[in-house]
């Protein structure tokens, strides 16, 4: 014989969400196990987001920082003496510095002349090299009227007055002591060259150390009709 059962409305009620309080839980089981074993998919947006590369960010040092001794890198490829385009083209930017021995080295003043400014240090191998050359250019050009600056960053007035002493160098020496011009000018390298004609506009720059090719490269483009040499 069959025996039915018979429940009150409450019971069968607190039976029914029971049962669904049970079927959830093994749902929930089903679940978790299919995604221990399973794990997320290796091609979903997080690992590709993981897979993509930090990019590296590089760029010119920041022109207070002087590099001290040794020789400089150049600022853009192409080999030594071989530049960005600093201020190519342009009118040079102010330059008014004390002088070593006194008085003051204004650009503005050499307007009319072809000027070869220098920034430098004493203690950079390179402008040790340099002087001499820039000294036998200015000697050789005079009559052109070339002037030929070197302006000493970030030092004092005795020690640039020794340097050039022991090179035997008349060159006008300015006193950047604290890195005003070379910021404005953009020297980030030093030594730094540029060539400016006689109506003030740059017509070449070169990072050093630089030889006697490249210098007369730049003073060509300065001294129009004069034939430079080494």
């Amino acid at each position: 014989m069959t025996r039915s059962y018979w429940y009150s409305p409450g019971v069968e009620s607190r039976l029914s969400i029971a049962a669904g309080v049970v079927a959830g839980v093994i749902v929930a089981l089903v679940l978790l196990v299919a995604f221990i074993f399973v794990g997320p998919d290796p091609g979903g947006p997080r690992a590709s987001a993981s897979a993509s590369p930090v990019a590296e960010v590089s760029g010119a040092p920041s022109p207070g920082a002087v590099p001290s001794g040794g020789s400089p890198s150049p600022i853009a490829s192409g080999g030594s003496g071989e530049v960005a385009n600093f201020h190519m083209g342009e009118p040079a930017p102010s330059l008014i510095v004390p002088q070593v021995g006194g008085g003051t080295i204004d650009l503005a003043v050499l307007k009319g002349q072809p000027v070869w400014i220098n920034f430098m240090q004493t203690t950079s191998e390179p402008s040790k090299a340099e002087f001499p050359l820039m000294q036998g250019f200015a000697d050789r050009y005079t009559e052109q009227d070339l002037v030929v600056i070197a302006v000493d960053v970030r030092e004092d007035e005795e020690t640039v007055l020794a340097f050039a002493q022991g090179l035997d160098s008349t060159l006008p020496l300015g006193l950047d002591t604290d890195g005003a011009a070379q910021t404005a000018w953009g020297a980030l390298a030093l030594p730094m060259h540029y060539w400016i004609d006689k109506d003030g506009i740059v017509q070449d720059a070169a990072a050093g150390g630089i030889g006697a090719e490249t210098m007369v490269r730049g003073l060509t483009k300065i001294l129009p009709g004069v034939e430079v040499t080494p």
